[in-house]
């Protein structure tokens, strides 16, 4: 548990770290190897090493001398934090005192596990100021309008909710009228989640509209009282609501374990009924000294393996426990007050698999991780099998390297896949039916969805988990006992409006996902488009003739635009760049102005540029100017990219030649419409003149022999943004960022851009570590088979700090009658043959589960609906001619209603049917 405390330390990068000597054992320690007990090294010295190679930046020192009551603490000074573990409850205590003592105080924290039980105590002094509670990001809300009163109320925008709280402060900005409030900070005085007090407002000008508000946040002190008071009056953290008591019950005993301790010298022996009782009479004068009543079978439980240390629990510690060291070193977030007892995902996962033995080959055990992506340096700052020699390697068989090294008897099997509906010829149902339990750390909903509709299919345990940030979560899923993730919905994530990307962005979130949505269209959408249309048809010459015979060809009118437009030298894509900048910062602007000039009002007579809109400024092209250089270079060097083109670092001197390059002035229809989709979601139609255009300049390209094959490829490019030597964010950070200035939007620097056009979700290594501790810890649940009531999910924010421990949600069962009923879990088997029929198929359902069918559905596909004209005539027709299983599998599920018990009701679904085309063919597949 300490090692793991040190580490996330490291990869924070904190200014120095003292090591004292602990005996640690190769089941709990993922920096001991073998040959280190067997050469009899000392912990501290094998450790040492390996630590500091997370971070050369930060200074590790080590010292193998005996911490105890004699000596003398004024080493200590030199340090801003203290961390504890495995110490004696009366050394924690003097030092603490010690610690405590100091002005300005040295903060303090002690963490403990005793086999299944776990304590961290946290001791920051007597006035700890925190600068910002909750790491929260502020939001920017838009403003409806502004009373003069005293109190002055202020409306959101469109009726949303401000999450504001009586007390806190807000500033203003952007008002127009009521121009005092601009660049000033009032306290709020909350009224309703729309609207709030602001104080006096009745000498100020009219309100007329615009404005936006933003939290600020303002500092909190938090007050720490000292070990030895604490003890006796414990500020406990909660972490399971349905079970109150037990945080103070378990303080009981791990009291009593101290106890224990300082007596004999030692931690009760395992499964020693004699120390358990001797244990249970230190807690029963314990616990009248708090006064509370501890279960005796508890006691009794922790006595039976307080002497191990379960690494799981441990990381879990380990993690909550570094998350307080920031805090206590930065003063940022809300610190534990005072005690909590109990928890880059995959990495951590591997690692306690490793400590724990699971997948040893000995007992026949493997272990297959996969992950398609490479090392990126952002990832060393989390991920504990990574060092800087492995970045642009795979993830996957590097750290399943680097988990050999810490359990060589492991068996690891490492592929380079995405597990997704194209790899399913490789992770097939004979695949899954190999495993006992799936473990995820996923990214994205999409993913988690698809892996959890497979374990359920295949009806494997599945235990999820994620990170954003100081945020965690876990969740279990049981086949048989609980619900699975796609059980329940996630607030769907809210889209930006097509008209407001288009042309009224009001925040910088907009201006990003616009310059993300140009770099799609032009650079992966159209290549693509051009390629699949190409691909499809023989040859030019053939299209020319089909076209010139009235043939409707969809998307040969955009195809053969981009072939006539196509470049062949730099200096062409550099005059592409060009336009493209005239377009979107100039000539975007004078079109939107045109239509609606700056005095323009709506139907009811108010100005239509109030905010959220914003009028945008067209932009004249600057060489000299680096945003304007750095677009027209990156997005020339993308096109050089998608046409095949060498590109060259020397583009000033072409640059200047080619900033004669003109437009063409139009005034296209702007859209305000809300609710319009994108293009690419609607059909395109092409007008007859644009066909003849289209005809000509094909048949002038045909002819002028400009038609290659070479020409008639693109090479589509997908977004990394990881990669800064492709140009990527160069294109989207200096778009997004000139598409701010036309617009008046605070633009945002390069690295909040890429957060947010790569939807990073934020990782720290304190909660990767609390995460995969808690996960690990269901997993020996699920593996050992225990019941539903003992099975835990988990969400955490170490920032504020709050652990929430909640039962799972037990699967629920329809009742199809009164004796038939199935759940998500359930699924039922028919066997065909070559000669199954439809009828055959039907009959068979009745005749073995008892149920009439209504009707069949295979996917979107309705195979029989007996309402339906021709459907009838389908009974006769074999199963394999009505449907063919997709590669790889010998079956199909099938949707079957079945017919209601009373007339008038509707027809009632029943679990998924898996047909399977012949007898041989289940036992084979899994072969």
């Amino acid at each position: 548990m300490q090692q793991m405390a040190q580490s996330a330390v490291f990869l924070s990068g904190m200014g120095a770290l003292g090591i004292l000597h602990v005996v640690w054992d190769l089941g709990t320690n993922f920096f001991i190897r073998e040959e280190d007990v067997h050469s009899q090294k000392k912990r501290v010295e094998a450790v040492h090493s390996r630590v500091a190679e997370l971070n050369p930046y930060v200074q590790v020192n080590v010292s193998t001398d005996v911490l105890d009551e004699s000596t003398d603490l004024s080493f200590l000074k030199r340090y801003q934090c203290v961390v504890l573990t495995e110490t004696k409850l009366s050394l924690q205590k003097r030092i603490n005192h010690f610690c405590h003592s100091q002005q300005p105080p040295i903060k303090f924290i002690g963490c403990d596990v005793f086999g299944i039980c776990s304590r961290v105590f946290c001791d920051f002094g007597e006035a700890f100021e925190v600068s910002d509670p909750t790491g929260e990001e502020p939001k920017e809300l838009f403003i409806q309008n502004v009373s003069q009163g005293n109190p002055g109320v202020v409306t959101c925008m469109d009726s949303r909710t401000h999450g504001l709280q009586t007390g806190q402060s807000v500033c203003f900005k952007e008002i127009n009228g009521m121009i005092e409030l601009n660049g000033t900070t009032h306290q709020v005085t909350v009224l309703s989640p729309y609207s709030f007090a602001i104080g006096d407002t009745s000498s100020f000008r009219p309100f007329a509209h615009g404005g936006i508000f933003r939290l600020v946040k303002t500092p909190k002190t938090f007050n720490f009282e000292m070990m030895e008071q604490q003890l006796c009056d414990p500020r406990l953290l909660t972490p399971d609501f349905s079970k109150p008591e037990v945080p103070l019950q378990l303080h009981t005993i791990m009291l009593a374990l101290d106890a224990f301790l300082e007596q004999h010298a030692r931690l009760p022996n395992i499964g020693c009924l004699q120390d358990a009782e001797l244990l249970l009479k230190f807690t029963e004068e314990i616990s009248r000294t708090l006064k509370n009543k501890v279960s005796v079978e508890l006691v009794r439980c922790v006595s039976r393996c307080a002497r191990g240390c379960l690494s799981p629990l441990a990381a879990a510690v380990g993690g909550i426990t570094s998350q307080e060291v920031l805090k206590a070193l930065t003063g940022k977030f809300s610190p534990l007050q005072q005690w909590v007892g109990c928890g880059a995902i995959g990495c951590e996962m591997l690692k306690n698999l490793a400590l724990l033995g699971v997948g040893l080959s000995r007992y026949s055990g493997e272990i297959c991780v996969t992950d398609p992506d490479l090392i990126e340096k952002s990832n060393l700052n989390r991920q504990f099998l990574f060092r800087p020699r492995h970045i642009q390697k795979p993830k996957s068989t590097t750290a399943a390297a680097a988990t050999l090294e810490i359990n060589p008897e492991m068996q690891i099997d490492a592929h380079l896949n995405k597990v997704c509906p194209a790899t399913e010829d490789i992770y097939s149902d004979a695949f899954f039916s190999h495993l006992n339990l799936v473990v995820t750390a996923l990214d994205n909903v999409e993913a988690r969805r698809y892996v959890d509709s497979r374990s359920v299919s295949n009806q494997k345990a599945l235990l999820d988990s994620g990170t954003m940030g100081t945020k965690g979560h876990t969740e279990i899923i049981v086949p048989f006992l609980t619900e699975s993730y796609n059980s329940h919905r996630d607030p769907p994530e809210e889209e930006i409006p097509f008209c407001t990307l288009k042309s009224f962005p009001a925040v910088i979130e907009h201006t990003i996902q616009w310059a993300r949505d140009k770099f799609e269209s032009a650079f992966s959408h159209k290549p693509s488009t051009y390629n699949m249309f190409w691909q499809s048809h023989s040859s030019a010459q053939d299209v020319l003739q089909r076209m010139m015979a009235g043939e409707s060809m969809e998307g040969a009118f955009q195809v053969i635009k981009l072939l006539s437009r196509r470049p062949t030298h730099l200096d062409h894509c550099l005059a592409l760049a060009r336009l493209k900048f005239d377009k979107y910062f100039k000539r975007k602007a004078l079109q939107l102005l045109h239509s609606f000039p700056l005095d323009t009002r709506l139907k009811d007579g108010s100005l239509f540029w109030q905010s959220p809109k914003r009028p945008p400024s067209p932009i004249e092209f600057d060489l000299n100017d680096p945003l304007h250089f750095n677009f027209v270079v990156s997005a020339a060097r993308l096109f050089a990219d998608i046409y095949d083109i060498a590109y060259s670092e020397e583009v000033k001197r072409i640059l200047n030649a080619s900033i004669w390059v003109c437009f063409f002035f139009f005034l296209p229809h702007i859209e305000t419409d809300e609710t319009v989709k994108k293009p690419d979601q609607v059909k395109m139609t092409v007008s007859s003149e644009e066909e003849r255009e289209a005809i000509s300049q094909l048949q002038e390209a045909i002819n002028s022999n400009f038609v290659t094959p070479e020409r008639l490829r693109m090479t589509p490019l997908f977004f990394e943004k990881d990669d800064d030597t492709n140009g990527h964010m160069d294109l989207v950070a200096s778009a997004s960022a000139l598409r701010a200035q036309m617009y008046a939007i605070e633009a945002a620097d390069r690295l909040q851009t890429k957060r947010i056009a790569g939807k990073i979700i934020p990782a720290i290594a304190t909660s990767t570590a609390a995460v995969a501790g808690l996960v690990s810890l269901e997993l020996i649940k699920v593996a050992g088979g225990y019941g539903f009531e003992l099975f835990k999910n988990c969400f955490f924010n170490l920032a504020i700090p709050v652990m929430v421990l909640t039962e799972t949600a037990q699967v629920k069962r329809t009742q199809i009658r009164d004796d038939i009923s199935f759940s998500i879990w359930d699924r039922w088997t028919i066997f065909g043959h070559e000669d199954f029929t439809l009828s055959d198929f039907i009959s068979a359902v009745r005749e073995e589960y008892g149920i009439e069918p209504t009707m069949v559905v295979h996917g979107v596909k309705m195979l029989y609906v007996p309402v339906m004209p021709g459907h009838n005539k389908r009974l006769k027709l074999t199963m394999r001619k009505l449907i063919k299983p997709s590669a790889g599998r010998k079956y199909v599920d099938l949707t079957v209603s079945f017919a209601p018990e009373a007339d008038g009701d509707e027809d009632l679904p029943g679990p998924p049917v898996r047909y399977y085309f012949s007898r041989e063919s289940k036992s084979g597949e899994k072969a």
